[in-house]
């Protein structure tokens, strides 16, 4: 590995060993960016989709491996309706919009989620969006749209019963690495920090499997103001811990 500290679009003062290799980020924030504004929900949502495109681009100038972006739960059908319309359509337009910002910086795109429920528009957009992206090798772009881990979970399970019913599948052969594959994120690495915004404190239903195990960084800064100075702080942060894995530190304490 290369010790030599990143070039100057990185972040200063640290190597590319010290970098995550997968963040997750659950954009919160955009309504409040609009109300401050007294401005509708609608214009946070469309000043968020802006922050998306400097994130994505400066994850990929770092080398980051994976970006995967929270933006739209299972539970968020529970929104006003021309919200929901609103978000689909802005979905379907950032998609088209940003294949050349995917293509330029040789990101790969990924959806994350249950496809039922979601508008054919949005498939469709998506579907050409991975399809186009899939030979890409730099940074993994894993959009969690329609996303609830807890879902995740369940189907995953019921995945597993119906082998073991069928008899492609002995009981004693799950395991950790079964499940894992059995997600959503079947082949990616595992979160290493997950970034929330807007100084909330939850993980509202996100990689609930995935993040066992991933620094946490709370950024007080909403969605639509978050910046890349502020991505190259919650990295420097998780550069400066201590990650243990449930094992003995540097000073004897063993820590989960």
């Amino acid at each position: 590995m290369n010790e030599s500290p990143l070039d100057p679009q990185g972040v200063p003062g640290l190597r590319r060993e010290q970098l995550p290799c997968h963040i997750a980020i659950i954009m919160d924030g955009n309504g409040r960016w609009a109300n401050r504004r007294d401005l509708p929900r609608i214009r946070g949502h469309e000043q968020g989709a802006k922050t998306v495109r400097k994130i994505v681009t400066h994850c990929a100038r770092l080398g980051i491996e994976v970006l995967t972006l929270y933006s739209f739960s299972t539970e968020n059908w529970g929104r006003p309706k021309d919200e929901i319309d609103f978000l689909m359509d802005l979905y379907v337009r950032h998609l088209i919009a940003e294949r050349d910002t995917i293509m330029d910086n040789n990101v790969r795109f990924r959806h994350l989620g249950r496809r039922e429920g979601l508008p054919e528009s949005v498939l469709a957009e998506m579907d050409k969006t991975v399809a186009m992206s899939r030979e890409n090798t730099g940074l993994t772009l894993c959009l969690a749209l329609n996303y609830g881990s807890r879902d995740e979970l369940a189907e995953a399970m019921r995945g597993i019963a119906r082998d073991v019913r069928s008899g492609k599948l002995d009981p004693r052969d799950i395991d950790v690495d079964l499940i894992s594959r059995s997600l959503y994120t079947t082949g990616l690495p595992d979160p290493d920090l997950l970034i929330r915004t807007a100084n909330e404190r939850r993980v509202s239903n996100f990689l609930l499997w995935q993040i066992s195990y991933a620094e946490i960084h709370v950024s007080e800064a909403l969605w639509p103001d978050f910046s890349e100075e502020h991505l190259n702080e919650a990295i420097r942060d998780f550069a400066g811990r201590e990650r243990r894995f449930g094992g003995v530190g540097a000073s004897g304490e063993r820590r989960a």
